[in-house]
Parts: C-alpha cells; sequence; structure tokens
C-alpha cells in the first residue's frame, strides 16, 4: 500500500473541520475547506511541516501521540480513529507484525479458578490477566455490569472499556480515580517488557487520545487496599462496594470480588441477582 490512503484519510478529516467547531474565526479568504494546516498543527502541538509530510505521504511512521492529538483535535470518534489506526499501521509495515492479532497472554482460566467463582456466587467477581482483559466472572458480575456495556464485544478489556466508551464516565462517578488505576495497571505491565501492553498502550493513545496519555504519564500512589468504588447503575441506582484483588502471580492473573459497603447496595445486588434478600451482607470495614 502506498502513503497516500493515510496520505489523503487525514487531509479529508482536517478539510471536513469547520473553524468554528475548534473555536477560531471563519475568516473571508479561507481558499480550502476546513482548517488550514497551520491551524491544524498548532492546536496538535507538531510542526507544519512534520504536518505536511503526513499529508503528502512522505513520513510513513508518525507516531501513536501524534496520531492522538490530531485526533482530540479533529474531534473524531472511536472507529474513525480505530480507522486512523490501521491506516497507519498499513502505511508504516506493521500491521502484520502487531501483536493484538494475537491470543492475549495469560488467557487460559484453570478449572480450579472457575470452581472458585461459582463458589462466590452471589457476589460479583471477576478474573483479569494483567492487560485487564476479562476472562470470567460471577452471575453476579454480569448482572451488575452488562447493563452499562462493559462486557460488550467478543474480548471485553476494562480498561478498554474505561478509556473509549462514552458509558464509562457515567458507571464512575470517580472517573478519574478508575482511569488512573488502569493507566497505571498498563504502565506496569509494558515496563517489564510486555509486547501486548504495548500495542494496547499504543491503542488507547490514539483512540482515547489526552485522557489517556496524561494520566499514563502521571505516576499514581498505591491503590488502597481493599478499594472502595462507587457505581452508577442504570435500574439500582448507585452502588457503593469494597473490592479485593488478590494475584495470582503463577497464573499472572487477578481476581477481583466486590462486596456492598452498605445494607442499601446489598439490596440492590441482591435484586440484580435474582438471590433472596440477605444473600450479601454489607462489609463496613
Amino acid at each position: 500500500m502506498s502513503g497516500n490512503e493515510l496520505a489523503a484519510y487525514l487531509r479529508g478529516l482536517r478539510e471536513a473541520v469547520k473553524p468554528a467547531d475548534v473555536g477560531l474565526p471563519e475568516g473571508s479568504r479561507r481558499r480550502t475547506p476546513g482548517l488550514r494546516r497551520a491551524e491544524l498543527a498548532t492546536l496538535a502541538g507538531i510542526s507544519v511541516e512534520y504536518l505536511t509530510r503526513l499529508e503528502q505521504g512522505r513520513d510513513r511512521n508518525p507516531s501513536a501521540q501524534v496520531l492522538g492529538a490530531l485526533a482530540d483535535v479533529l474531534g473524531l470518534g472511536f472507529e474513525q480513529r480505530l480507522h486512523l489506526r490501521h491506516l497507519a499501521k498499513l502505511v508504516s509495515g506493521d500491521a502484520l507484525l502487531c501483536p493484538s492479532v494475537l491470543p492475549s497472554p495469560a488467557s487460559t482460566v484453570r478449572p480450579t479458578l472457575r470452581a472458585l467463582l461459582d463458589r462466590l456466587e452471589p457476589a460479583p467477581a471477576v478474573l483479569l490477566n494483567r492487560l485487564s482483559d476479562v476472562l470470567a466472572y460471577t452471575v453476579g458480575y454480569a448482572r451488575t455490569v452488562e447493563a452499562l456495556g462493559v462486557l460488550d464485544g467478543d474480548r471485553p478489556n476494562l480498561a478498554r472499556y474505561v478509556f473509549t466508551d462514552p458509558r464509562a464516565r457515567a458507571a464512575f462517578p470517580e472517573w478519574r480515580a478508575v482511569a488512573a488505576g488502569q493507566a497505571t495497571t498498563l504502565r506496569l505491565a509494558a515496563a517489564i517488557g510486555d509486547p501486548y501492553a504495548d500495542d494496547l498502550i499504543e491503542e488507547l493513545t490514539i483512540t482515547a487520545g489526552a485522557a489517556f496519555t496524561e494520566l499514563l504519564g502521571t505516576p499514581s500512589a498505591p491503590p488502597a487496599a481493599p478499594r472502595r468504588e462507587r457505581l452508577a447503575h442504570p435500574g439500582a441506582g448507585e452502588l457503593r462496594l469494597v473490592a479485593e484483588s488478590l494475584d495470582l502471580s503463577d497464573a499472572e492473573q487477578r481476581l477481583v470480588v466486590c462486596l456492598p459497603a452498605d445494607e442499601a447496595t446489598a439490596a440492590a445486588l441482591d435484586h440484580l441477582t435474582g438471590r433472596h434478600p440477605g444473600a450479601l451482607h454489607a462489609v463496613t470495614a
């Protein structure tokens, strides 16, 4: 593939944005539609010369940070950002080397862990790997989060959901704290040389943009244990949960179990899971 497909896509995106959409005056002497290259380059924090090379197909290796910044300025939606990433990989020749097309690490669930999840019913409990891929979960977890879209798709991933699904910000009233935790998890995985973590970081840099990169570059304090979390459920109202995370180092996985932090949440979870009242008790410690 030539570099012109990525170049043409970027030019088309720039020309489709009205200056007023990014807070600029329309002006009366615009010879071409949309933004000028200098305007887009300034807003994205890159040089006009570099943007020109991209739009002319003379640069085939734009970084994820550059693509994410351009996507933020151009106001791209999730699908447009994915397409932008796809074109960039094809143009650079990295598409066949992308680890995201391979099975994620630590995706096998031991029978003993499945049996443990069964014993944890009706509590919401989920098994994750180091990339926060959802591997297995209780019925209680599914009934708690499925209305929020957490389990949508063939391979649900909590980091991808938190940063790219617009429902996540409504689902987590303390979204920034939840997002910071996901960014930290990915940063630590990348620090040990995990190529899958690197690939997901690159993906989110483009698909989520500054919302992700700002948190990725900001070291956060170790989370409190157990972690307290608020979840806004469309049918059950606000749920206050206490989450315990158990690391299974030999499997490179972690088991997260959520328990109600107050009686109102306990009653709401009983209703969601279809269990008799009192199946779950509030944990105050």
